[in-house]
């Protein structure tokens, strides 16, 4: 196998094994605050809204540490013992109590800075400038394979449904227990690149002649991996390109947990309203893949034949993100995200309809991976020599925006998750396509491409 082959393997087998574990958390996330609404139990008070801002603070606070715990472990043993702490979340649905919820909550909060650093540092090493942005989109689709299959299964099964039974529940959170537990043990199967294996070797010779010199270097590595994440945190590119990230997390809540909500609470939709919320995640997951498919897979003949670069491709994801909003302003009741499991009779200023409804669900996710395999793509890039803590800081930022709207999705009304969605949109497009610009210019002597 020749060493660029073995990267792109490594590269499949991280996004088959990121489709695994997340089939199992989208969906425990997508579904979440309905099931838990529905949990008949003197034992259990919990909100799912909640749990989520509590993992995304903790998320964001593990961000800036989590460089040293990747530096000591290895990029793949993190991630695995990252998979197994998200198949203990989800089977904590089985029989949920409500300090095991919770408890649950802050311990996966730390286990996804770990894998997420991991990750960012794995795709990096298995790529280099002219095939980050390839390799960007192959993991990207990938992954968001993870939102048709678990999904579809929720569509089917909760077709009429208006109540979630304990046994629904229980068959539901079983499956996707073992679907994560098969996703943390493909990281197994990730090879070191051929350059990787060379340094280790030297590194083992030079062990011979100096043991007690790489025993010391374990934990100088953790330290300069943790300063490095300041450092990066602070330099103006990042900090431009942080609204930019942010945004992102604002918006992974909405589609991910919120919009779900409001499309099963909104009883015009009849029986059919439990089951949309699978129909939903499926259409953004098809948003998703085409997305991540057509700016990651087709980035050269993109940027060479058509002239598409970074800032066009995160155009059309703000213009797909603006009409999705203002649709849904249109469609869905303005007081889906807060009412109880009886769900809400007001209608919006159309009657809520199924097709708009799914037809936004599309948009929200091709127009999140627009900015998400860009931002992938150009963070990996400008710091493809200090990966894992330049993609801690990416994911540090993203995970404080997410806590935050979680936080807010309890009480604000739609049309103001709206609005916020909306500026921070427009505000984070201009922050990309500034540092974009910057960055052509700063790294041109690097043979910098458009994508």
């Amino acid at each position: 196998m020749t060493p660029e082959t073995r990267k792109l393997t490594n590269v499949i087998i991280l996004g088959c094994a990121f489709m695994f574990v997340f089939t199992a958390f989208q969906t425990c996330g997508n579904i979440e605050q309905t099931v838990i609404k529905s949990i008949n139990s003197t034992q259990f008070h919990g909100s799912g809204y909640t749990s989520l801002a509590i993992i995304y603070t903790v998320f964001s606070a593990s961000n800036l540490l989590t460089p040293s715990i990747v530096a000591l472990l290895g990029s793949q043993l993190s991630m695995f013992i990252s998979g197994l702490v998200y198949s203990a979340y989800v089977a904590v649905f089985i029989e949920p109590y409500t300090w095991s919820f919770y408890l649950a909550s802050v311990i996966i909060g730390i286990a996804a800075a770990v894998l997420w650093t991991a990750q960012g540092n794995c795709l990096t090493i298995n790529s280099d400038e002219n095939t980050i942005g390839r390799n960007s989109g192959i993991f990207w689709a990938l992954l968001q394979f993870s939102l048709l299959f678990g999904n579809l299964y929720i569509y089917f099964a909760w077709k009429g449904e208006k109540h979630i039974s304990d046994y629904d529940r229980r068959t539901v959170y079983t499956a996707l227990t073992v679907i994560s537990l098969v996703g943390s043990f493909f990281f197994i199967l990730i090879r070191k690149p051929v350059s990787e294996v060379q340094s280790t070797e030297n590194n083992v010779s030079d062990d011979e002649h100096e043991p007690t010199f790489r025993t010391q270097e374990q934990p100088s590595q953790a330290v300069a991996a943790f300063k490095s994440a300041i450092n990066i945190f602070l330099t103006k590119e990042i900090l431009l390109l942080s609204v930019c990230i942010a945004y992102t997390g604002l918006e992974l809540t909405f589609f991910s947990g919120v919009y779900g909500t409001c499309l099963g609470a909104t009883n015009y939709f009849g029986d059919q309203a439990k089951s949309l919320i699978g129909l939903s995640g499926i259409f953004v997951g098809v948003g998703e893949v085409i997305g991540g498919a057509t700016f990651g897979l087709l980035n050269k003949f993109l940027s060479k034949y058509l002239g598409i670069g970074r800032n066009p491709v995160v155009l059309l994801g703000l213009l797909c993100h603006i009409l999705a909003y203002y649709l849904i302003f249109l469609n869905v009741p303005n007081d889906a995200p807060v009412v109880s499991d009886v769900g809400t009779n007001e209608a919006a200023f159309l009657i809520p309809s199924k097709f708009i409804a799914i037809a936004c669900s599309f948009l929200l996710g091709l127009g999140d991976s627009c900015f998400n395999t860009q931002l992938l793509s150009i963070v990996g890039f400008m710091y493809a020599q200090e990966s894992a803590p330049a993609f801690a800081v990416f994911k540090f930022v993203q995970s404080i925006s997410a806590a935050i709207a979680f936080g807010y999705s309890n009480y604000l009304m739609l049309q103001w998750q709206l609005l916020i969605l909306c500026l921070t949109a427009f505000f984070g497009t201009i922050s990309f396509i500034l540092v974009e610009r910057n960055a052509k210019s700063s790294f041109t002597s690097r043979g910098y491409d458009r994508i």
